[in-house]
């Protein structure tokens, strides 16, 4: 035999080994509920001068 096929003979089946062999780690977690409820008050005050700009200039925003 050659030296590059046997290489590649011997290398293949080394190769498939050592790929074989990598260590693995599985991790799993249950499932997690949350139940969360979100409340929100926004409230909006605006000055009497940019209330009367609002009124004036209806597309300003």
């Amino acid at each position: 035999m050659t030296d590059p096929i046997r290489a590649v003979l011997l290398g293949v089946p080394l190769a498939a080994v050592l790929c074989a062999c990598t260590p693995t780690i599985k991790v799993e977690v249950a499932p997690i509920n949350i139940y969360a409820k979100l409340d929100a008050d926004v409230r909006v005050r605006l000055d009497k001068e940019v209330q009367t700009a609002i009124q004036q200039n209806p597309d300003l925003f």
